[in-house]
């Protein structure tokens, strides 16, 4: 939704007939409220990890994440990277688990290699063990980003971001979406709304040209998932943090 925000806008400015050098203009003026936007995330996102580091005291703070939401994705701070980022700067000691993000890694591709850059504690962990990560109190706090979030507060994101929100619910972590108010699409009720696209069924059978199962089963590749308003602790904007019934009152 915020990708699309962001072309529409400068889309608008070219169907208007501007001269290049006032397209130019608003493409940096949008890559400078970006940044700050995302640099405003991780401010309010950082009071949820210094209030938790207050808790649990010498050892780190330990954040579980999915898929990419950084700042390959988003020019700078990132979204749910942004407040790891500012309790780095912060000296608040903090370990993230980066979820592989299956079937195209976007975690341990994307994720990992910006925490790895930024001298940023991490481990790359497989999908399907994040469950037990929380089971075992190995999990502080959930940061995910969106793709779209519907007005009622249901979120698409990567496929298996789902799941990540019901082992949180039923292991009492708190599970937080991080994403500037650009992704919340008024015109959709509900998750329900959401069309889920299905992508290639050769990324699931194949990694680099290798297959990973029987070449002739057939497969279902959907890319992302809803999570459900009511397994969402809060929504981290650039101009605060709202539980998910209040994004319909947010004057936008």
């Amino acid at each position: 939704m915020n990708l699309s925000w962001g072309v529409s806008k400068i889309d608008n400015l070219v169907k208007a007939g501007l001269e290049l050098a006032r397209v130019l203009a608003g493409v940096k003026s949008l890559e400078r409220n970006e940044i700050e936007a995302c640099k405003n995330i991780g401010g309010n996102g950082f009071g949820l990890i210094r209030d938790i580091s207050n808790i649990v005291g010498k050892r780190p703070v330990n954040i579980m994440t999915h898929c990419n939401a950084g700042w390959l994705a988003t020019i700078n701070y990132g979204t749910a990277s942004a407040p790891v980022f500012i309790a780095r700067d912060e000296n608040i000691d903090v370990h993230v688990w980066v979820s592989e993000t299956r079937p195209l890694n976007q975690g341990g591709k994307l994720t990992a290699w910006e925490y790895f850059h930024e001298n940023i504690s991490h481990t790359v962990v497989s999908d399907n063990s994040c469950g037990h990560l929380m089971q075992k109190g190995m999990v502080d706090l959930v940061i995910v980003g969106a793709d779209r979030i519907a007005k009622n507060g249901d979120t698409a994101n990567k496929i298996g971001t789902y799941l990540k929100a019901l082992a949180a619910k039923d292991n009492n972590v708190p599970f937080y979406i991080a994403a500037p108010t650009s992704t919340i699409d008024f015109s959709i009720k509900s998750g329900k709304d959401i069309k889920i696209e299905e992508r290639d069924e050769n990324e699931l059978k194949y990694m680099n040209c290798v297959p990973l199962m029987h070449e002739l089963s057939p497969v279902l590749n959907h890319a992302f998932d809803i999570t459900p308003a009511e397994l969402i602790t809060g929504i981290i904007t650039e101009r605060g943090i709202y539980k998910p019934d209040e994004i319909m009152r947010m004057n936008l």
